[in-house]
């Protein structure tokens, strides 16, 4: 099995495959979950007996956000935008199973599927901010769609993570 399936199992519920983040402790957006979901989800399209994708990053979680391991090393592929845009460009339904934190890269994963369910413990934020960093993968465009533009600036320029 290779890093990126090991990171991401794909199980099937009928026609609805469900992409499993597996990279504890809190799901960091790695280059191996970033490309572990870009082909998850680029086969999956192309897979005639999948309807529906959920993203889910298990009991707990779902993606906290960039790896700090990785934010002294040089960039790398796939970028973050990619990622978003392979999901948002998807022709099936793509839903983001929240059950807790999806800050900063996470959030903009999350904001790109078609439809977020999240339980009592999910958290969302652009919390880059914070740090001083634009969101850099369309999350705050998308979250003005769904959320207003008074609401967005809000949410964007206070870094603030919601609670369920």
């Amino acid at each position: 099995m290779d890093a990126q399936a090991s990171l991401l199992p794909i199980t099937r519920h009928g026609s609805v495959a469900v992409v499993h983040i597996d990279h504890a402790p809190v799901n960091a957006l790695s280059r191996g979950v970033r490309q572990g979901l870009l082909d998850a989800v680029r086969g999956l399209e192309d897979d005639a007996s999948v309807s529906a994708l959920v993203l889910s990053g298990g009991p707990g979680r779902f993606i906290a956000g960039a790896d700090l391991k990785e934010m002294a090393l040089p960039p790398d592929e796939p970028f973050l935008p990619e990622v978003v845009g392979a999901i948002d460009a998807c022709t099936k339904p793509v839903v983001a199973a929240l059950d807790g934190a999806a800050l900063g890269g996470g959030c903009e994963i999350a904001l790109a599927c078609d439809l977020r369910i999240g339980s009592a413990k999910a958290l969302v934020g652009l919390t880059e901010t914070r740090l001083g960093i634009i969101p850099g993968a369309g999350g705050t465009q998308r979250l003005v769609r769904l959320v207003g533009v008074a609401q967005a600036i809000a949410l964007v320029c206070e870094g603030r993570v919601l609670k369920a």
